[in-house]
C-alpha cells in the first residue's frame, strides 16, 4: 500500500520514517548501529521526502540518535521549526558481527552462525540483540509517541528499515512470522498509522515513496522468516 490519506476529525496519527540512502546501502552491508552517514542521494531524499512530511503539520519529531536517521530528522525539523527528541530505542538493530558486512562474506566468515540466522526464530547473533528485544523497545517507543499525541495530531519518528518493520508487527502484536507479509521500506519512503474512532490503530499507509526510481536499498538487519534462502530476500 502507497497512499496518503486524509484523517478524519480528531484521529490521531504516528507517520514512521525510514532514513535516507547511505553508502552501505548501496553495497548491501549490514548497518546495524553503525553511524554510517547519509550519501548525496540519501541527503536529496530527504529534503524531498521532508517537503511531503511537512503536510502533515506534526507535533513532534522523534528521531533515532544514529546519525543517518538524525540528519533525515534535521530537514523536516527545518521546514517545521520543531526540535528534534533524539530517542536511542528507534535505532536500528545491533546486528553483532555481522555488522559491516555483506550476507555473502557473512556466509564465508561464520557459516554456522549464518545457518542459525536464518533458521531458528529469536536467535542472538554473537554481540547482537534478540530480535524480541527489538520488538520490546520499539513497542514502547511507539506507546510512548501515541501518549504524546493529543486529539487530532501527527506525530513523526525518523529510524530504520528492519527495526521500524518490527515495530509495526510488534504494535499491533501481530506474529513475527508476518514478517515477510511486510515489502521491507525503502529509503526514506515511510508508513502512516491512524487511530480510527471504532477499530482502534490501522495501517493506512505503507513504504510511501518518495523519489520515482529511487534506490529501494534495504540493509534489511533481520532474516526472512523460518530459513527463506537469502537470495530471495531483498536488501
Amino acid at each position: 500500500m502507497s497512499r496518503t490519506t486524509t484523517a478524519g476529525p480528531q484521529r490521531r496519527r504516528l507517520v514512521l520514517w525510514r532514513h535516507g540512502r547511505t553508502a552501505w546501502n548501496v553495497q548491501d552491508r549490514a548497518q546495524g548501529q553503525a553511524d554510517v552517514p547519509l550519501d548525496p542521494v540519501g541527503r536529496r531524499q530527504a529534503r524531498q521526502a521532508a517537503a511531503a512530511l511537512a503536510a502533515f503539520a506534526p507535533a513532534f519529531i522523534w528521531s533515532s540518535d544514529l546519525e543517518r536517521a538524525r540528519h533525515t530528522a534535521r530537514e523536516l525539523a527545518v521546514l517545521t521549526g520543531l526540535e528534534v527528541r533524539l530517542d536511542r530505542r528507534l535505532r536500528e538493530y545491533d546486528v553483532g558481527i555481522r555488522q559491516g558486512t555483506t550476507f555473502a562474506e557473512f556466509r564465508e566468515s561464520h557459516p554456522e552462525v549464518y545457518e542459525k540466522f536464518f533458521t531458528e526464530d529469536n536467535y542472538r547473533v554473537p554481540g547482537a540483540e534478540l530480535p524480541s528485544e527489538v520488538d520490546e523497545r520499539m513497542t514502547a517507543v511507539l506507546r510512548d509517541a501515541v501518549a504524546a499525541l493529543g486529539p487530532g495530531s501527527t506525530g513523526v519518528l525518523v529510524g530504520h528499515g528492519a527495526a521500524l518493520r518490527s515495530g509495526v508487527l510488534a504494535f499491533f502484536d501481530a506474529p513475527p512470522r508476518l514478517r515477510n507479509m511486510l515489502a521491507g521500506m525503502a529509503n526514506c519512503a515511510w508508513t502512516v498509522l491512524e487511530e480510527h474512532p471504532e477499530r482502534g490503530w490501522q495501517i493506512v499507509d505503507y513504504n510511501a515513496q518518495t523519489l520515482p526510481g529511487a534506490s529501494s536499498a534495504l540493509a534489511d538487519e533481520m532474516p526472512p522468516h523460518h530459513g527463506s534462502p537469502a537470495g530471495a530476500r531483498t536488501r
